[in-house]
C-alpha cells in the first residue's frame, strides 16, 4: 500500500536519494514517464530521474496480505535511507579533487595523449605504429565510454549547464551518438528499472540471431559502425534542433578523426585511414560488450508490477567485476569494480564510487543483502555455456518470495 505524501518516511528516503545522487526529489523534476511503460497503478509507472526509486508502493503487494507489503516497504526504505546517510557522510567529507578532479584529470590526460598517438602512426616501424594504435584505441574508449558515462549522469561537474556541454562533447562529438537518447535509455530506463523486463533489462545488447561465438568474439568489431547507424535511427525521436546538432557533432567528430589520420599520421589512402579508424575504435569493443552483459544478464529479472524496492533491486540485479588496471582506466570504476555502488548512487563519479565501495559492501553484507561479485573469466565461461538460455530465450522472472 502506498504511503501518503505527508508521511515523513517518504520525504526522508527522497531526500537521501536526492542528496547523494544530485537529483531533485520526486514530484519536483516534472520528468515524463518512460515511453512504452506498462500501465500499472500510478505509483509504479512514474519514471523518476536517476538515483530515485520509481514509486514507493511495494512491487508485489497484490500477492501478499494487505499489511505486510507496507511494513516490508517501510523496512526497505529505512535500509536505503540508512545507507544513503552513510554514503552522504563520505561524500561531504570528500574534497572537490576526490569528487570530480581525479576523473577530470584522467580525461584531460587522455586528450593530451592524442597528438602522440597520431604521430606514432607516422612511423614505418612496427613497434611505434602499434604503440600509436594502442594509444588511440585506449584514449578513444576513455573518452567514449568513461567520459560519456560520467557525462550522462552529470558526474563530471555540479553545474547542469556544463554537464550538458560535456554530454554533447563526449556522447555526440566523441562517441557519434545522440546525447538525449543515450541519457534517456541509460539513466531513465536502465537505472530506473534495472533488470525489469521490457524496460531496463539490458535486452538492447541481445542479438539472438547470432550464435555464441560470433556474438562474443566477432560482432564487437562492428560496434564503431553500428553505433552511428543506431544513432541516426534514434534521431527520429528527438526535436529537429537537437537532431541537427547531433548530426553536425557526429559528422565533425568522425571527419576530424579521418582528417588527422590523413594529414598528421600520413596515411596515403582513404581506405587505409578508415581501416585504422575501425581498428582503434574497436580495440576494446570486446570487453565493452562483455561488461555490459556480464553485470546484469543472468541475474534475477523482474516484471514492472512485481519488483522489489530500490536497495533490493540493485543488490540483486547488479554485479561487480574485479579491479582491472586497463578496464578501470578505460571504462571507469563505476562500470567495472563498483557497478553495484554506481547503481545505488548513480550521480557519483568513478573515484567516489571506489571510495564508498567499502561502506556499501560492508553495509549490504551486514544486513544480509546480496552483494554480487564474480571474475571476468568466470562470467565469460558462464555465457558461453548458457548462451541460449541467457541471450536467446526470454529470461525467467524472479519470484520475490523471501524478499518481503
Amino acid at each position: 500500500m502506498p504511503l501518503e505524501d505527508r508521511d515523513p518516511a517518504r520525504w526522508r528516503v527522497q531526500w537521501a536519494n536526492s542528496e547523494v545522487s544530485g537529483t531533485p526529489c520526486a514530484g519536483v523534476t516534472g520528468d515524463p514517464p518512460p515511453r512504452d511503460t506498462p500501465a500499472n497503478d500510478g505509483s509504479r509507472t512514474e519514471a523518476k530521474a536517476e538515483g530515485q526509486e520509481p514509486g514507493l508502493a511495494l512491487g508485489d503487494g497484490a500477492a501478499t496480505p494487505r499489511g505486510v507489503p507496507q511494513r516490508a516497504g517501510l523496512h526497505e526504505e529505512a535500509l536505503m535511507v540508512e545507507l544513503s546517510e552513510l554514503v552522504q557522510k563520505v561524500v561531504k567529507s570528500s574534497s572537490w579533487w576526490e569528487r570530480h578532479g581525479v576523473d577530470i584529470s584522467i580525461l584531460t590526460c587522455s586528450l593530451l595523449l592524442l597528438p602522440a598517438g597520431f604521430l606514432c602512426l607516422r612511423s614505418a616501424q612496427a613497434i611505434p605504429f602499434l604503440v600509436g594504435v594502442l594509444t588511440l584505441g585506449v584514449v578513444h574508449h576513455i573518452l567514449t565510454v568513461k567520459g560519456s558515462h560520467l557525462a550522462s549522469h552529470n558526474a563530471l561537474t555540479e553545474s547542469k549547464s556544463w554537464g550538458k556541454v560535456w554530454a554533447i562533447f563526449f556522447i555526440e562529438l566523441c562517441s557519434a551518438f545522440t546525447a538525449e537518447q543515450a541519457t534517456y535509455n541509460h539513466v531513465k530506463l536502465h537505472h530506473g528499472y534495472t533488470n525489469v523486463i521490457g524496460l531496463g533489462d539490458s535486452s538492447t545488447w541481445k542479438l539472438p540471431f547470432l550464435n555464441r561465438y560470433v556474438y562474443m568474439f566477432v560482432a564487437p568489431l562492428a560496434v564503431p559502425v553500428i553505433t552511428p547507424l543506431v544513432a541516426l535511427n534514434l534521431l527520429r525521436n528527438v526535436e529537429w534542433k537537437a537532431a541537427l546538432r547531433t548530426l553536425c557533432c557526429m559528422l565533425l567528430g568522425l571527419y576530424c578523426h579521418y582528417w588527422l589520420l590523413l594529414h598528421i599520421s600520413g596515411f596515403q589512402s582513404s581506405w587505409s585511414a578508415l581501416l585504422c579508424m575501425l581498428l582503434t575504435r574497436s580495440l576494446l569493443a570486446h570487453p565493452y560488450i562483455h561488461v555490459n552483459i556480464f553485470q546484469h544478464i543472468g541475474l534475477p529479472m523482474f516484471v514492472a508490477d512485481r519488483k522489489p524496492k530500490r536497495i533490493h533491486l540493485m543488490s540483486l540485479g547488479v554485479l561487480n567485476l574485479p579491479r582491472n588496471a586497463l578496464l578501470d582506466w578505460s571504462f571507469g570504476h563505476s562500470l567495472i569494480s563498483c557497478h553495484v555502488e554506481h547503481h545505488l548512487f548513480p550521480s557519483l563519479s568513478d573515484n567516489m564510487c571506489l571510495k564508498i565501495k567499502p561502506v556499501v559492501s560492508q553495509y549490504l553484507k551486514q544486513k544480509k543483502l546480496p552483494y554480487n561479485e564474480d571474475t571476468y573469466t568466470s562470467r565469460l565461461r558462464l555465457f558461453l555455456q548458457r548462451y541460449e538460455e541467457l541471450m536467446v530465450h526470454a529470461p525467467p522472472i524472479t519470484e520475490l518470495v523471501g524478499i518481503q
